[in-house]
């Protein structure tokens, strides 16, 4: 047989996936359909006993505040605020990297996502720096029950925080390496919305410190 003729036989792999220039993961449509149907579910899974842990913590809050004769009102540290503004800021800036990834535009995904990472890393410090100027001010876990519930609530905030800090580092690099393909847009997608639930949690908390804390 001819080597031309033979050669028509022969059948190529299919090459993975790109789009906009991202890359590919090599994953069918029918894969990614449930790949990302399992990330969904597990997403829902996570927020729903993420949303129960805190619910715990609020309502012990509350109860605790509401019954107790030797509640004091701690001092908050001013550095809360900025806190705040940073953590809200990064969400902005998530929201709008996924704008850009719908449009191709990967530089500008990259530039965002980053800066997203960056401020969540700075949101860790400046919390970090919040416990500092308290203990600093002689309050500590055990001076009262409004300190108890602050150092608290902050550190199970930090520690999903932390989760999420992990899946946007994770996202951030594959981004780099351009390694996101198709499939794996669902990641960025459930990484976008847990940040924004920890966004909430953390507006919550703020209500309690400074509402009935």
């Amino acid at each position: 047989m001819p080597v031309s003729l033979a050669r028509g036989f022969i059948q190529k792999p299919p090459a993975p996936p790109v789009e906009h220039g991202w890359g590919g993961d090599g994953q069918s449509g029918e894969g990614r359909g449930s790949s990302r149907r399992a990330s969904l579910a597990g997403m829902a899974l996570l927020l729903a006993s993420s949303a129960m842990v805190f619910a715990a913590l609020t309502v012990a809050f509350v109860a605790r505040r509401a019954l107790s004769d030797d509640w004091a009102s701690m001092p908050k540290p001013p550095i809360l605020w900025v806190n705040t503004a940073v953590l809200l800021f990064s969400s902005l800036l998530l929201d709008r990297s996924r704008r850009a990834l719908r449009t191709g535009d990967r530089g500008r995904f990259n530039a965002l996502w980053t800066s997203a990472t960056a401020l969540g890393i700075l949101f860790l410090a400046g919390q970090a720096w919040a416990w500092v100027e308290l203990r600093r001010a002689g309050i500590f876990v055990a001076t009262n029950p409004s300190s108890s519930f602050f150092y608290i609530l902050t550190a199970a905030h930090a520690l999903h925080l932390l989760g999420g800090l992990a899946a946007l580092i994770w996202v951030d690099v594959q981004a780099l390496r351009l390694r996101l393909g198709p499939a794996r847009r669902t990641a960025i997608d459930v990484t976008a919305v847990f940040w924004h639930f920890l966004d909430g949690v953390w507006i919550l908390l703020m209500v309690l410190f400074y509402v009935w804390g």
